[in-house]
């Protein structure tokens, strides 16, 4: 499928782009093999192919979870700028 140029035009004001002519004749080209590459890809008879997601083996890259013991409320307040007992200090943010 070939565009026109006032296609590619068309295109590069939906986008907001300001083309040279140069760049206009460029993208023309382009733009048009990248559509006959399309045309060719829904040429291919894919009905006996299911549909998939990866072709890649799924797997986790979580850790799993396990529950452990947290760090005391000495080590967490270490760093704190400010703290009242055994909680962090802050500003208040309303009135």
């Amino acid at each position: 499928m070939s565009l026109t140029l006032e296609e590619v035009r068309h295109i590069a004001e939906l986008a907001k782009l300001e083309l040279t002519a140069a760049e206009e004749a460029l993208y023309q080209e382009q733009l048009s093999a990248i559509l006959d590459y399309a045309g060719h890809l829904n040429a291919l008879d894919v009905a006996s192919i299911l549909p998939t997601a990866t072709v890649l083996p799924l797997r986790s890259i979580m850790r799993p979870d396990e529950a452990r013991p947290s760090p005391s409320v000495e080590v967490l307040l270490a760093n704190a700028p400010a703290r009242s007992d055994d909680s962090f200090e802050v500003s208040a943010v309303l009135e």
